[in-house]
């Protein structure tokens, strides 16, 4: 099943390339299965309207659906080459598609932030924008340096990645250790608190205004669930209070959809076996891919 029954041929024409990465070994706690997530969320787009909340026609966009990842669940190396033979070999066909990656815990950002990162040639464009509820910044974590909770520090050693190309949003629940080590990098992060301080409006402007700062012009944006208000997704691992609403995720990432050029997106840490019956936390994964869609695709005329 493809998501939005998308073809699966990359074309000249095609906007975007959606593919799943159906792995949560490097999880830290046993209860969410993630890995379920790429096909969940498929499976449950078959039911969702296909017009956009604008009216933009999703059918119209050049979109087309690859499948998953080969994984083997605890060959991490392994996977790791795959992810990045994966995305090298639909740059391969059409270097100029944007991707779509559903995961899979946070930890799948890290392998595909690094091959689009080695893609683009004008690195000093690039910036990486991370909504979570954590900084995930801890060194080590669990079964070593590789964790979904040392996702952000991983990004973070990237050659092409520093302290001014990269942001956290929506932080609400950072232990000691890893805020002192984002404390010593200068890594900024905006505490979720400050949303009801500031405003959307100012709260969105600090993230458009870090990376303006910096020169960046295209960014990859990665949307672990648990940045939203577990009310809204109860289907994550680690469900923490006082995070985003849907509405106002729409705002912030329709904002910078305007702002920025979007060049490859991710929805991570979607655990199916721990939703509710109605299944709302795939129905919220997969507005918010086909919102995002819609702001960034070159075709996206209201009908």
């Amino acid at each position: 099943m493809n998501l939005l029954d998308y073809g699966e041929t990359i074309e000249k024409e095609t906007e975007f390339v959606i593919f799943g990465i159906p792995w949560d070994y490097l999880t830290s706690i046993k209860a969410p299965n993630s890995a379920l997530a790429p096909d969940a969320i498929r499976e449950i787009s078959v039911n969702i309207a296909l017009t956009s909340e604008m009216g933009i026609d999703i059918t119209k966009i050049k979109a087309v659906d690859i499948g998953n990842v080969p994984i083997e669940e605890k060959k991490v190396d392994e996977n790791l080459k795959e992810i990045q033979n994966f995305v090298d070999k639909i740059y391969s066909q059409n270097d100029s598609v944007k991707l779509i990656m559903i995961g899979g815990d946070h930890f799948c950002s890290f392998p595909v932030v690094k091959a689009v990162g080695d893609h683009y040639s004008n690195k000093d464009s690039f910036g990486v924008i991370l909504f979570d509820a954590h900084l995930d910044f801890y060194q080590e974590w669990d079964k070593g340096v590789y964790s979904h909770a040392t996702v952000s520090h991983r990004i973070y050693d990237l050659d092409f990645i520093n302290n001014n190309n990269l942001i956290i949003v929506g932080t609400r629940d950072i232990d000691v250790p890893e805020k002192k080590l984002a404390t010593d990098e200068k890594i900024e992060y905006i505490n979720n608190y400050l949303l009801s301080e500031l405003g959307l409006e100012t709260y969105t402007q600090k993230i458009i205004d870090f990376f303006k700062q910096s020169n960046i012009k295209n960014l990859y944006i990665s949307i672990d669930i648990d940045a939203l208000d577990p009310s809204i997704a109860p289907g994550t691992g680690f469900a923490i209070p006082g995070g985003l609403s849907y509405r106002e995720l729409w705002l912030i990432l329709r904002k910078i959809a305007k702002e920025f050029n979007i060049i490859a997106f991710d929805v991570v840490e979607v655990a199916p076996n721990l939703d509710l019956p109605n299944k709302v936390t795939s129905n919220l994964a997969i507005k918010i891919i086909i919102e995002l869609m819609s702001f960034i695709s070159k075709n996206n005329e209201v009908i």
